[in-house]
């Protein structure tokens, strides 16, 4: 039988400060057998714009969770700790 793979977003989890921690999967199949699976893992700053290429489940969980207010408060908090690290 035929190998097939899949890669697939396995988990999105939010934290405190609103990053998102993905998880993304690739699995081997065997028929309907799963032979292998590897894990991927990255993490997404409200601070920061969201890749194009971003899952678009993803996307939609951003959107719906960085408001303005949660965009401004990680960049003054990244602009805060900026400010002790050079101080």
């Amino acid at each position: 039988m035929a190998l097939i793979e899949r890669v697939v977003i396995s988990a999105i989890t939010i934290l405190e400060d609103g990053q998102l921690q993905i998880r993304r999967s690739r699995r081997v199949f065997d028929g309907t057998e799963m032979i292998a699976e590897q894990y991927h893992r990255h993490v997404l700053d409200p601070a920061d714009p969201l890749p194009p290429n971003e899952d678009p489940r993803v996307r939609a969980v951003a959107q719906l969770l960085w408001t303005p207010n949660v965009i401004a408060a990680r960049r003054q908090f990244k602009a805060d700790q900026a400010t002790r690290l050079t101080a």
